[in-house]
């Protein structure tokens, strides 16, 4: 009988990544939403933080194995912004293009060498035997203007550049999106992790 991994998130896309991320591995995913365990409040500093928090939330909810992932942009010339917030940086929830012309609006006017940007995640993963962490990232710069291809719920995709590949991020295709995949990477470095929950 499969073990179970509970993804702390309601967002049913990511659920199914995750599904094709672990697919090799003998475990049962359950997410959030099918627990009908209600998200927490956020309220950390770093992405890291805010991983582990939310992973140790869903554990000590469901007694299940628990995956979270937490991250963002970080924008070198804005500090870091809007890092934790990437969704709320104005103070709520903020729709796809909203935030496209809020980065446009902050970036206008920087030079293009303290233009760059990254887009950070890390994984947390609280099991019996203690939380582990990982972390991926991908750098770019800050384009001048947003493409025109909008990928919903992924708007910061269409802002970042990637100059070895040329293309906005939201352009590049399927393969160059699996040797890019920050989540995959961060996943990888957890596998022995992933061995040892399925044996439990």
């Amino acid at each position: 009988m499969s073990k179970k991994l509970l993804i702390g998130t309601g967002n049913q896309a990511k659920v199914n990544s995750y599904k094709k991320f672990l697919k090799d591995f003998k475990l049962e995913i359950v997410s959030a939403g099918d627990l009908k365990i209600p998200e927490p409040e956020e309220k950390s500093e770093t992405f890291e933080e805010e991983a582990i928090n939310k992973a140790k939330y869903y554990f000590e909810k469901s007694h299940l194995p628990t995956l979270v992932d937490d991250g963002g942009m970080e924008i070198d010339a804005l500090g870091g912004e809007p890092g934790v917030r990437s969704r709320r940086w104005l103070g709520h929830e903020m729709k796809d293009q909203e935030i496209i012309a809020e980065v446009m609006r902050r970036m206008q006017g920087v030079p293009a060498e303290r233009r760059t940007c990254k887009f950070s995640i890390v994984i947390a993963l609280a099991t019996p035997f203690g939380i582990f962490t990982s972390h991926g990232e991908i750098a770019g710069v800050i384009a001048d203007k947003p493409s025109e291809k909008i990928i919903p719920r992924y708007p910061y995709r269409s802002v970042t550049f990637l100059p070895n590949y040329k293309k906005y991020w939201c352009e590049i295709d399927e393969e160059e999106e699996k040797i890019l995949d920050h989540r995959k990477h961060a996943l990888e470095k957890l596998t022995d992790i992933f061995k040892e929950i399925s044996k439990q």
